[in-house]
């Protein structure tokens, strides 16, 4: 069951629950390992971006680095000529909430600068503690996020006694973490990091599972789209995942899930609908979204 919450973005207070959110994807990078090398024109990724937000993306996510098993880092100064040239082109041309994925302070801060509102940490904040002051300084949201080792080490045999109530810990100490850091609570998200030193098994125990980080008090979000456990499942290869991604985006939401974090936009946020519609038990027609959308600032 997928609780209400509020996020706080830059002194709007979004209220998330009724509606699953979707967050779509830009990686602009050679080497993610799902659209890798297809974004890396600055007008091509920023024109995805806006053809994401007329698909229906309530968050549109911008990475420089790819964070794929084994993936190489990347420097803070290659990573901000990846993202900030499409960050400015997409912040002047809608008002979409923009997230900057990265973990880097130097990275963050100059995405803040040109108007990004949220920050999607995959270290959680432990990689650059400095990152703190630059998303409390901007009033950015934070998503911190599960992951088992770094990119290079996460998938060399990850091991849990219990992939649920672990992933649970860790979360709950990052968030006294963010706010001891001087974070406020309601800026923060939560997301599993499904993919992230996890087998294909724990992946499916997690999304099982997920109701048991409602608790926290927090929005979740999960990114499920396209990724290699269901590529175990189906046999099928990256481009060829959509109706797994959908299915597991739609149990996620059903299991707690506030955000989408995906690649394929359109399809997802039509499945999510209906899922909704189910766990609302009301109807709203595709023509009303935006004025609901709009419903959620408080």
């Amino acid at each position: 069951m997928r609780l209400t919450s509020i996020l706080n973005v830059a002194g709007r207070r979004y209220h998330l629950g009724p509606r699953t959110w979707i967050m779509g994807v830009i990686n602009i990078t050679p080497d993610s390992f799902s659209d890798g090398g297809l974004y890396l024109d600055e007008g091509r990724a920023a024109a995805h971006g806006l053809e994401m937000t007329g698909e229906g993306a309530d968050i549109i996510d911008i990475g420089g680095e790819s964070t794929r098993p084994g993936s190489a880092p990347v420097e803070a100064e290659e990573e901000k000529q990846r993202i900030l040239p499409v960050l400015r082109r997409l912040r002047r041309q809608t008002d979409v909430l923009i997230s900057v994925d990265t973990k880097k302070a130097a990275v963050a801060e100059a995405a803040f600068a040109e108007g990004a509102d949220i920050l999607n940490d995959t270290s959680a904040l432990r990689f650059d503690p400095a990152i703190v002051a630059s998303a409390k300084a901007a009033g950015a949201a934070v998503i911190l996020m599960h992951m088992q080792g770094t990119p290079q080490t996460m998938q060399l045999n990850p091991h849990y006694d219990d992939v649920v109530a672990e992933v649970r810990a860790f979360l709950e100490e990052r968030l006294a973490a963010a706010e001891a850091a001087g974070l406020v609570r309601d800026r923060l998200a939560i997301d599993p990091g499904i993919g992230f030193g996890k087998t294909a098994e724990h992946n499916l125990t997690l999304l099982d599972g997920l109701e048991a980080l409602s608790d926290l008090g927090r929005p979740i979000c999960v990114g499920v789209s396209r990724k290699a456990f269901i590529g175990k499942i189906l046999d099928l290869p990256v481009d060829e995942r959509l109706e797994g991604t959908i299915a597991a985006a739609v149990l996620a939401a059903a299991r707690g899930a506030h955000i989408l974090r995906v690649h394929d936009v359109r399809a997802v946020r039509r499945a999510a609908a209906v899922a909704d519609a189910v766990l609302t038990r009301s109807v709203r027609s595709a023509e009303g979204r935006t004025i609901e959308k709009a419903g959620h600032v408080v």
